[in-house]
């Protein structure tokens, strides 16, 4: 039976709630890369206890990077972006990594059978799900590393 504690990967990076974004940029390029060979583009977040308050990724650093007009439905193309960059750059980094973070995240058990989890992360989405413990995070699966463990 396959079960998380068989594919969950144990060695994961976390950064805490009230951590500026600079640093989660700084630990996220500095992801670490998988024996599958993927490079590890999010962080679990935690708070003063240690238990998981979410997750941050590359992908909600660059939405958040992004100008608040532009979710607004406007077009990207109809703005002049000469000389912009720099200002959105320097505004992302001094925000706290709650601000960005993707809250109430689902997690899973060390005895959940992996067709649990996979469904799961199909059904929302997800490419990695936290594997807790008491709230705290113990492992992490990936989506690219089970489909490894299944198909090697």
């Amino acid at each position: 039976m396959l079960t998380a504690k068989d594919v969950m990967v144990t060695s994961f990076d976390t950064i805490h709630r009230e951590a500026s974004v600079a640093e989660a940029i700084k630990l996220i390029l500095k992801g670490k890369v998988r024996k599958t060979g993927h490079k590890t583009i999010s962080l679990i977040v935690v708070d003063d206890y240690g238990q998981m308050t979410g997750v941050i990724t590359m992908y909600d650093i660059l939405y958040h990077f992004r100008p608040d007009f532009l979710n607004f439905g406007l077009n990207a193309d109809d703005f002049p972006w000469a000389g912009q960059l720099n200002k959105y750059i320097n505004a992302i980094r001094v925000k706290k990594v709650h601000q960005l973070m993707s809250g109430n995240v689902m997690g899973a058990k060390l005895d959940d059978h992996i067709m649990v989890i996979l469904d799961h992360m199909i059904k929302n989405r997800y490419r990695r799900l936290p594997v807790l413990e008491r709230n705290k995070p113990i492992g992490i699966l990936y989506i690219s590393d089970i489909f490894d463990n299944i198909f090697k």
